[in-house]
Formats: structure tokens, sequence, C-alpha cells
């Protein structure tokens, strides 16, 4: 009878927990935007697909409208939808939107850096950065020299292949990697080096990782998830490597260091920090510099990366595309001269067709999340200060108006009747506001001058007809993961 007693006693204290949440959840949400009903401590996981948390949210949006709420697990997330509601919270709210939605996942960059940095330092983290940054060239000349001196390299590289079958994962991240650690480190790889192999297997197994539906359950859990087995371990273990590697470099830099004739970013965030050793509250502290170059280094080269990744499949698929960049790089280039930035102005239907590629890859497709520093009044509703926002990316490059038949690529989004470029403002896929990418000028350099760079030397050669490609990405949460495939490339001058 006692062991009886006490389990109905637990029965009901236990019931009396889960009501006491659920009314605190109901009661909080009455200024909310409005939202599916959440489960005591589940919240509304059961109503989002873990392999597809995106498009679950568009589902939502289509029953809830532009701007709705969502609990994953404990946590109050407001998700907008659609190009009014994300551009007005983004750029015309940019101050009230402009926080970090904490990323458990990677709790070792907590308050570090620039990506994942909420805490009161990372606004003037960021701006001494793309300070620096600028000053290294980042978007303007500098970098599209740096650029134009890895290009004989890749060429190389993809020469060296000898027409037969390869994986590209690897051969195509050498560019962009090297470009970032010159900026970063003043240093350069050879293609076959083992560090920079294993960087990249590094970055590659991450962005898989962090799109898992373990990935997505591990950020909603993480105190109950920690301790079990799973991938989150393999995930903790490649970030602590990573953030090891920076750190070791910006040692390495420390030694050597003559504040007065910086190398490389590096040198400017470590002068920086001499500068600020007597402050009060120094902003920069070795660990501090560690982590912002580890997030330049792991962004800077895995999403340029993977686009290029991305879009050489898309070819493949689409042959008929191939032939129309043959020819107009033909035209302005020729078979032998590097390509110039310049040239784009030239070159409306590639520029078009690399715009196409980052829209129709829809690489990060819920964005990062936000999160609101204090009470926030927006669109009649009450957000409450540390809720997460969810700005999607993909309710904007897949919007049926601005882009007819979103679902397939086509170049001719980018294209006006005359065949010029046609810009469009909902083409924003390294974010915007505050917490836009800090390298969106250098990836989408990089990714003109390496696209044109590798048609104008090589024709694509796929292994299965195109009809049988499967474009379709193998995860999709934290990104859009590219499937995985091989191909050939032909140097063109023997085709």
């Amino acid at each position: 009878m006692a062991v009886l007693g006490v389990t109905a006693a637990l029965l009901v204290w236990m019931a009396t927990l889960l009501f006491l949440s659920l009314c605190k959840q109901v009661h909080s949400s009455w200024k909310l935007p409005p939202g599916p009903f959440p489960l005591p401590f589940f919240g509304n996981i059961f109503q989002l697909e873990l392999n597809n948390i995106p498009k679950s949210f568009t589902k939502l949006a289509e029953r809830f409208g532009p701007v709705f709420t969502l609990y994953l697990g404990s946590r109050c997330v407001v998700v907008l939808h659609g190009y009014q509601a994300v551009k007005e919270a983004l750029l015309q709210r940019r101050n009230d939107f402009a926080g970090r939605g904490e990323f458990f996942l990677l709790r070792e960059h907590k308050d570090r850096g620039i990506i994942f940095n909420n805490s009161p330092t990372w606004k003037d983290t960021r701006r001494f950065s793309l300070t620096v940054l600028r000053d290294f060239g980042m978007g303007k000349e500098g970098n599209e020299a740096r650029i134009q001196r890895e290009i004989p390299f890749l060429m190389e590289a993809l020469r060296q292949t000898g027409g037969k079958p390869f994986d590209p994962t690897f051969v195509l991240g050498c560019a962009p990697c090297n470009v970032i650690s010159d900026i970063l480190f003043h240093q350069r790889f050879d293609y076959k080096d083992s560090t920079s192999l294993r960087l990249q297997k590094l970055f590659n197994e991450n962005m898989y990782l962090f799109s898992s539906p373990w990935a997505q359950l591990y950020n909603i859990f993480p105190n109950y998830l920690h301790y079990l087995p799973g991938s989150h371990r393999k995930v903790l273990k490649n970030v602590s490597e990573i953030k090891a590697y920076a750190l070791d470099r910006v040692k390495e830099h420390q030694k050597t260091l003559d504040p007065s004739c910086p190398r490389d970013f590096t040198d400017c965030l470590l002068a920086e920090m001499d500068k600020q050793q007597h402050s009060a509250e120094p902003g920069y502290i070795l660990d501090n510099i560690a982590v912002t170059a580890a997030d330049l280094l792991f962004a800077g080269t895995e999403t340029t990366s993977m686009t290029l990744r991305y879009g050489l499949l898309i070819l493949l698929k689409y042959p008929e595309v191939e032939e129309k960049l043959h020819e107009e790089i033909d035209r302005v280039i020729g078979p032998s001269r590097v390509p110039a930035v310049k040239d784009r102005l030239e070159m409306p239907y590639v520029d078009a067709v690399v715009h196409e590629i980052q829209r129709f890859v829809n690489l990060v497709p819920a964005n990062l999340l936000h999160e609101v520093a204090q009470d926030t009044l927006f669109r009649g509703y009450v957000i409450p200060k540390g809720t997460l926002i969810v700005p999607t990316l993909d309710s904007l490059l897949f919007d049926d108006q601005e882009f007819p038949d979103p679902e397939k690529f086509k170049p001719e989004h980018f294209l006006d009747k005359n065949g010029k470029f046609k810009y469009s403002d909902y083409f924003k896929p390294f974010s915007a506001g505050k917490r836009v990418c800090v390298g969106e000028g250098l990836a989408r350099m990089e990714l003109f001058l390496l696209f044109t760079a590798i048609l104008q030397h090589f024709r694509l050669k796929s292994l299965v007809a195109p009809e049988d490609i499967d474009l379709s990405p193998i995860a999709n949460g934290f990104t859009s993961i590219p499937p995985h495939y091989k191909l050939c490339v032909l140097p063109r001058s023997q085709v």
C-alpha cells in the first residue's frame, strides 16, 4: 500500500508540473503570434519534420500566416516567413532583431567570435573585424587578386584528374580554403596538404551532422541528450579540433608579431588585443581571436565549397545551360585570360546562372537563429525578451511571385526580356541586416570567378544521363547538403 501511495503521489506531482508548464506556456502566448498548440516539455516538435524543418515552416506559414509561434521543447520561437516579414525584421527593425540565438552544438563558440557571439562584445568584435577585413581587401581588388592567383592551382588540380571520374568535394574546397587562409594567416596550402584536407573533412562532416535529425533534437534538448551517445559527440569533438588549430595559428603569430606591420587579419586582432590589455573590459583575448578566426575559416571555406559542388552537379543536369555559359565565356574572355570581376558586366548569362545556383541551392534555408534582446512589439504582437527568431531565407528565395516555378532551376529568374541581368531584392542567401554574412562580398566574387574559370578551361561530363541526376539535398536542416557524386572534367582544347 505504501508503494502504491508513493506512486500515486509521484503521478500527481508529475501531472501538476505538466499542468503548470502548460499554463505557463499558454499564458505567455497570449500576446505572441498565433501558432500550433504546444505539448508540455515537447512543445511542437511532433509537428515538425526533423529531416526537413524548413519544409515544416512553410506548411505552418500556410496555416498561421507569415509570423507564427512555435515551441521547440521549452524554447519559444517566432518564425518569420516571406519577404515582407523578413525584410521588416532584419532591415527596418534591425536593432530589435540583431541578437543571436544559441546554437548548442557550437557551445565552445558561445559569446566569442563573430557568427555565434551574443555577448555585449559582439558588435565591437564584428565592427573591428569588418574594418580589418576591408583593409585586407574583403570584397575589393585585394581579394580579386587573391582569387586570381589561386585559379591556376585549381585548374592544374582539375587537369591532373586526367578526365577520369573523381569526387569534387575536396578539390573544389582547396581554392576557397586557401583564399580565406591567406586573409587570416597569410598561409597557403598545397592541394594535397594533409592539414588542409583534414580541416575540410571536419568542415564537411560538421555541415552534414548539423543538418541531421539528431542535431535538431540536440539543439532542442541539449541538457538531456548531452551525455547520451550520438553524433553530437562527433560534432563537439570536431569543433574543438578546429578551434585548437586556429588557436595554434594565433599563438604562432603572437610570437612573431610586429604591431607596426601586420601581415594578416590575425596580426591586426593581436595588435588590438595589446592596445586593450590595460582596459577595464578588454574585448580581445586569445580565445576570442581564435574563435573569430575559426568562424571565418569555417564559413569562408565550406559554404563556398558546397555551392561550387552543388553548382557543378546542376550543370551536369542541364548541359544546355553549360553550353550557353561556354559561348559567353569564349566571347568575352577567350581561352586563356584569367577572369576578372569587371567581366561580370559583359556576362549577364554567367551572372544569372551563378545567382540562380545560389537561389536554387538554398544553402541556409532557415537562416541562423536570431534573438530579441528586449520585449519587442512587432505587427501588433509582443515578443518577449530572449525569444528566438527564425527569419527564413528559403521563403524569399522560393517566392513564387518573384521567381515563377521556384522549384525549377531557371537562369531566366535573373534575366530581363532583353537578356540583361535582372537584380532581385528577394535574393538574400547571405541574410540581411546587422547579422548579414561578413564574407558576402568575398563569396560572391569567388563564385563568379571560380565558376567562370572552370568552365573556361573544362567541359563537364556526367557518369549518368542528365535525366537520372537527382538534385535533392541529402539533408536539409541547418544547411541543404548536396548529394555525393563523381564527374569528369575534360580540357576543352581536347573536345
